[in-house]
């Protein structure tokens, strides 16, 4: 499973920026990774560990703007089309418990 956080913050005075630095680090500190701007995804074993995630999520949302988040399977996410763009080689993308590059 993936859980997928979509977010739009304000970023107009210098609180609203430190919370959406203070956010993006929290999700990156907490094993997320961007797929693109403001849209960050981590990979989770069961529905148990995805609610477990959310939940955390929760506990370091701003106070403003819209937090959105949305657990897919990863058959689901495996067929994602690229309209525009590319796949990021950087990434490793692969439904293996064990990876080793």
């Amino acid at each position: 499973m993936r859980v997928i956080v979509f977010f739009d913050l304000p970023s107009v005075t210098s609180a609203e920026l430190r919370e959406y630095r203070h956010f993006r680090k929290s999700l990156l500190k907490n094993g997320f990774i961007m797929m693109q701007e403001s849209v960050y995804s981590k990979l989770a074993l069961n529905q148990t560990v995805a609610d477990a995630i959310m939940k955390n999520v929760r506990d370091f949302k701003p106070p403003a703007g819209i937090v959105q988040m949305l657990t897919v399977t990863e058959k689901q996410y495996q067929k994602i089309e690229y309209v525009v763009g590319t796949k990021s080689s950087i990434v490793i993308d692969s439904t293996d418990r064990l990876v080793i590059v």
